[in-house]
C-alpha cells in the first residue's frame, strides 16, 4: 500500500482539479449571464466558493478562463454529431446540445455579439477566418444533404442551415417569445420536443399533397 506521503500528492491533484472545474464552471455561468465585459473575476469566485488569487494562479486570470472555455466548447463542437448520423439526427443532436448547456450557448451568443474579446487582435482574425471556413463547409454539406434528398428540395441551403441555427438558439436568445408563442418553459423537455418536430418537417419534408 503507498504511504501517505506518497498519497498526498494524489490527493493534492484531485483537490486541484477539482477547484478549477468548479472555477470554469461558475465562469460559464457569469460569463453567460453578464457576457465577458460585465462579468468580474470577484462575482467567478463568489460562485466557485474560492479565493479570488486562485483564478489568477490557475488560469492568469479573466482572458485565460476564457480561453480554456473556448478550447472546451471546441471539444464539445467536434462530439455533438454522431459519425453516419442523418440531417434530421444532426439537428437532434445539436438542439440537445445548445439546450442541456444554456450557460455555454449564452456565452456563443455573447461571442457573436463580439462582448467576448480574443486575447490579441490576431488571435481574433484567425478565429473569424476559422468562423468562415467553418460555415462554408457547413453549407456545402448541406447542399450534399439536400443532393441526397435529406433536405427538401428547392430550399436554398444556406438559409436552410442559418434557419436551423435560428431555430435551435431561439430559447436561448428570444426566450420571452419562445414563451409566449409556444406556451411553455424554453428549455422545458416539451419545448424542446416541438422544435424538434418541426425543425425537421420544415426542412425535410415534402409540402405539396395531391389535387383532390
Amino acid at each position: 500500500m503507498p504511504s501517505s506521503e506518497e498519497s498526498r500528492p494524489d490527493e493534492r491533484e484531485r483537490a486541484a482539479n477539482g477547484t478549477r472545474e468548479r472555477i470554469l464552471a461558475a465562469a460559464v455561468a457569469e460569463f453567460g449571464a453578464k457576457g465577458y465585459s460585465g462579468a468580474r473575476t470577484a462575482g467567478i469566485a463568489a460562485r466557485a466558493g474560492v479565493n479570488q488569487q486562485l483564478i489568477s494562479y490557475y488560469f492568469g486570470g479573466k482572458q485565460g478562463l476564457l480561453d480554456e472555455l473556448r478550447r472546451r466548447w471546441q471539444e464539445v463542437q467536434a462530439e455533438i454529431v454522431p459519425p453516419g448520423a442523418s440531417f434530421a439526427e444532426s439537428l437532434g443532436a445539436h438542439l440537445d446540445a445548445t439546450l442541456d448547456r444554456p450557460d455555454w450557448a449564452r456565452l456563443v451568443v455573447w461571442q457573436a455579439l463580439g462582448d467576448c474579446p480574443f486575447a490579441d487582435a490576431e488571435d481574433g482574425r484567425r478565429q473569424a477566418e476559422r468562423q468562415r471556413e467553418a460555415m462554408a463547409a457547413s453549407v456545402d454539406k448541406t447542399r450534399r444533404r439536400q443532393e441526397d434528398g435529406e433536405i427538401r428540395a428547392g430550399l436554398d441551403p444556406a438559409f436552410a442551415l442559418l434557419a436551423a441555427y435560428a431555430i435551435i438558439f431561439a430559447p436561448i436568445t428570444m426566450p420571452h417569445l419562445v414563451r409566449d408563442i409556444l406556451g411553455g418553459d424554453p428549455l422545458s423537455p416539451e419545448t424542446r420536443q416541438v422544435l424538434r418536430t418541426q425543425l425537421v418537417q420544415l426542412l425535410t419534408e415534402d409540402q405539396e399533397r395531391p389535387t383532390l
